[in-house]
């Protein structure tokens, strides 16, 4: 979330998942893909001269407008490793409980990290094997419940998303109808 807080600015408030975030530092906001630097770091109403993962952190960004920024946005640092909006990825899913068939074009809301977002299985490019990864069938028609499979995702509007393997907690997602 963001706030405005009297007197003091602009306030994104949220999770350190991955490195530190301090006073100083400029960070990057995907998707908007807007830069600006950490004025102060505070948790529980104490400044942190480090947050580190874990911590639920207040921070204060110069020259950004609450309506600049979103919840969902992530920050990173601009100088290492940016994050950035996809306008597609290609996820691994399993699908847990749904009535009848899924196939290409199904559109339902993806909830990643702090994102809610609509997302169109624009290609179900593969089934395979739950526990194995391995590939049983090719370019599926549809999948069902108990069905895994890789699927080229498309967000209705820019999303901030990571590779599992890098950064799990940008990678992990919930999808629901």
């Amino acid at each position: 979330d963001v706030y405005k807080i009297g007197g003091i600015g602009t306030v994104p408030v949220g999770r350190v998942e991955t490195g530190v975030l301090k006073p100083g530092m400029v960070v990057t906001f995907a998707p908007a893909g807007l830069t600006t630097e950490v004025k102060s770091v505070e948790m529980h109403h104490e400044a942190l001269v480090e947050a580190v993962p874990g911590d639920n952190v207040g921070f204060n960004v110069k020259n950004v407008s609450v309506k600049e920024l979103r919840r969902g946005y992530v920050a990173g640092d601009s100088k290492s490793n940016p994050p950035k909006g996809a306008a597609d990825f290609t996820a691994q899913v399993i699908v847990l409980n749904h009535p009848g068939q899924i196939s290409n074009g199904y559109t339902p809301v993806l909830d990643c990290h702090t994102a809610h977002i609509a997302c169109k299985f624009a290609e179900i490019k593969e089934k395979c094997d739950r526990r194995t990864g391995k590939t049983t069938e090719e370019n599926p028609k549809a999948i069902k419940s108990g069905d895994a499979a890789i699927v080229v995702l498309v967000p209705s509007k820019p999303m901030c998303v990571e590779a599992f393997q890098e950064f799990p907690p940008l990678g992990r997602f919930a999808v629901r109808d």
